[in-house]
């Protein structure tokens, strides 16, 4: 069995690999699990937060640390990141910053995250542009949690249309995530998020978003592995 070791950036993404992606891949005998990065330490108290990706080198340093901690050859290791406020100083940002394409620009960041860490175990990706794009891909499902907010979700419905949720730019008050908030203020991403995505469905959310699709195709691939 592979062991695959998920890097996420938030509690949101964490609880989306466990829920979501851990009983798909186990059906191809892969066996997941997820921690957030870690973003401080508390010596004294001897306690760690986790959560957030403000510092490239703070995540770098704990997907190094989580790579010394298991040596094993079965395992592998990726990342759930969101292209949304990616830090200025992950590797070559500025020249994905130069492209007018998303998925180039995600290409771009993704090669040099792998050329950094230098592990060939290390399958890095990153999220277009942000989780709140898996929810896009059918707005309808946000139902589930706010049932009396059928003119808001009928205007997201709108519009989304037919367009590719992971083209959904990432502007500060056009992402994913602030388009959902304008007309569900109380929108909330750690216990609303996962539900809805789960809702959803792998099938829609892959037929929706490409990009995602490719990642866990490169993941169930792993189970091929003998």
């Amino acid at each position: 069995m592979i062991r695959l070791h998920v890097i996420a950036e938030g509690q949101t993404e964490q609880a989306f690999v466990k829920k979501v992606l851990a009983p798909h891949f186990a059906q191809s005998g892969i066996f997941a699990d997820a921690r957030c990065v870690l973003t401080s330490k508390d010596k004294r108290a001897a306690k760690e937060y986790r959560g957030g990706l403000l510092h490239y080198q703070k995540a770098k340093n704990d997907i190094l640390t989580w790579l010394k901690e298991d040596f094993n050859a079965e395992c592998r290791f990726t990342t759930m990141f969101d292209l949304y406020a990616l830090p200025s100083d992950f590797p070559d940002y500025q020249e994905a910053l130069r492209q007018t394409d998303p998925y180039k620009r995600c290409e771009i960041l993704e090669d040099a995250l792998y050329k950094d860490i230098g592990d060939h175990r290390f399958i890095p990706y990153i999220q277009l542009h942000e989780f709140e794009a898996l929810i896009l891909a059918d707005p309808k499902k946000l139902d589930w949690e706010y049932m009396e907010h059928h003119v808001p979700i009928k205007n997201l419905l709108q519009m989304v249309d037919e367009q590719n949720p992971e083209l959904i730019n990432d502007g500060r008050e056009t992402a994913p995530s602030k388009r959902i908030i304008k007309e569900i203020p109380e929108y909330d991403k750690v216990s609303s998020g996962v539900l809805v995505t789960e809702k959803i469905g792998l099938p829609v959310l892959r037929s929706k978003c490409r990009h995602f699709h490719e990642w866990l195709i490169r993941i169930e691939t792993l189970g091929e592995i003998t």
